[in-house]
């Protein structure tokens, strides 16, 4: 069978964009960089984007590129003879599974509030009520279970299309359709009275804060930032790479990826911090920030209802454009790992992820009193368990399997990275890519594990 493959670059560049722009982007990224002394934060993460994040997307880029397969079979045709290196492609896609176990329950909740902010279920409310309509939802069983079904149904029924006529085509929509709404929504907020006070507090370099903060916290929220804003480690990225064409270099692909992710995360935070200090609402972080701040500051809002609808479209297509991402890569690899048909495959997994899901959506109701890692709920345990411990061990197997000579080794990678036109990776990295950036992310998974 015939490897599927992007029709266009900006299909290809639209779609790995929309993996790595998620709900992160947007309820933490505004609120690490005004914590952490605004333009000072941001210059950091942009220094570790490029010197962290970008080379190790290149080598999950690669590692898919290279071979035209899924993580478990891209690693078999690519590892020395007799290595076990695909068995991390079978933890892969373990880990986009439990990934997807709790990011449908979140997404679901950005489609449930467009709902509500579309059908008016705000209008009457006031503002310091709107901590109750989020305590509402998560009380309730159906709608946790009916928005994380649709979101699941959504999902599945745009992959099982394929790559062209489902994921390229709904994806560059969504995401061109985010992309305007963000500079809309962002352009309004800067309108806002007070606003001024708002962007100097987020863009400004303020050295003050980030000496109260402490350096040291300010470059480690800038490494952890700009790792985990790629979703990197789950080969997440690495489907996309064995439907991209040759004809540019994995260089200049990445760094295409790396600032569109920068952009709609900085402009998610022109969007928030002029509208929290223009209606005196103090911004947080989390789920906080999305359910119970933001509604506020549009209830106070004139014509709040359309700038809220407007808000949480544009949340629903950045959740969505992940989930879509990531369920193509569990899609593809039960269609390389067993033969299975397209259709077949996406059946498999349909009634997988609606059954593995449940426990999350009703982990804040029904299953309440369950804690597992630490104390924490089910949403938060699995959370754990893939930021902290599976995107970096993740990011680190693929970094060591591209460099060393006892994985598909560093020469082989140059190559491929270095195919097509653009930004090729010099031979001067490969000791830095050896010896610096494994210790980077070590630094990134032992603080992940002792939070």
């Amino acid at each position: 069978m015939d490897r599927e493959n992007f029709k266009s670059r900006l299909g290809f560049l639209l779609v790995s964009a929309g993996c790595a722009i998620g709900i992160g982007n947007v309820w933490k990224f505004p609120y690490v960089t005004g914590k952490y002394g605004g333009g000072v934060f941001v210059l950091f993460y942009l220094l570790f984007l490029v010197i962290m994040g970008a080379p190790v997307l290149t080598m999950e880029l690669a590692v898919g590129r290279a071979s035209r397969k899924s993580a478990i079979q891209g690693y078999k045709t690519l590892e020395p003879k007799g290595s076990v290196w695909h068995l991390h492609g079978w933890v892969c896609i373990l880990g986009n599974i439990l990934l997807m176990m709790y990011y449908t329950t979140v997404s679901g909740w950005m489609l449930n509030y467009a709902v509500k902010f579309l059908t008016g279920a705000f209008d009457a409310i006031p503002a310091e009520q709107t901590a109750d309509v989020f305590g509402a939802m998560l009380a309730s069983p159906a709608q946790m279970l009916a928005f994380m079904a649709v979101t699941v149904v959504i999902g599945i029924t745009v992959c099982s299309f394929g790559l062209e006529n489902g994921i390229e085509k709904i994806t560059k929509v969504m995401m061109l359709g985010l992309l305007a709404l963000i500079v809309v929504l962002a352009v309004h907020s800067l309108t806002l009275s007070g606003a001024g006070e708002g962007v100097r507090f987020y863009l400004l370099p303020d050295f003050g804060r980030a000496k109260e903060a402490g350096l040291g916290k300010v470059i480690t929220a800038a490494m952890n930032q700009s790792f985990f804003t790629l979703s990197l480690g789950v080969a997440a990225m690495e489907i996309f790479g064995s439907y991209m064409s040759k004809s540019y270099t994995l260089g200049s692909e990445s760094l295409r990826i790396c600032a569109l992710d920068t952009f709609v995360a900085l402009m998610a935070g022109l969007i928030i911090f002029p509208a929290c200090f223009s209606y005196g609402v103090e911004p947080d972080a989390g789920p906080s920030l999305i359910f119970i701040t933001l509604p506020q500051v549009f209830v106070h809002m004139s014509a709040g209802r359309v700038w809220g609808t407007l808000f949480f479209v544009f949340m629903t297509f950045a959740s969505l454009s992940t989930v879509i991402a990531v369920f193509e890569n569990i899609i593809a690899a039960g269609m390389d790992s067993f033969g299975w048909s397209r259709k077949k495959s996406s059946l498999i997994f349909l009634i997988v992820l609606l059954v593995a899901s449940v426990p999350c959506a009703l982990g804040y109701n029904v299953l309440q009193n369950v804690h597992l890692i630490g104390g924490r709920d089910i949403l938060d345990s699995e959370d754990f368990v893939v930021s902290n411990l599976l995107l970096p061990t993740g990011s680190l197997i693929f970094l060591l399997f591209c460099v060393t000579k006892w994985g598909w080794g560093f020469d082989a990678y140059q190559k491929e990275a270095n195919t097509g036109r653009g930004v090729r990776l010099p031979d001067g990295l490969k000791h830095y890519f050896r010896w610096v950036l494994p210790i980077l992310i070590l630094v990134i998974l032992i603080q992940g594990l002792t939070a």
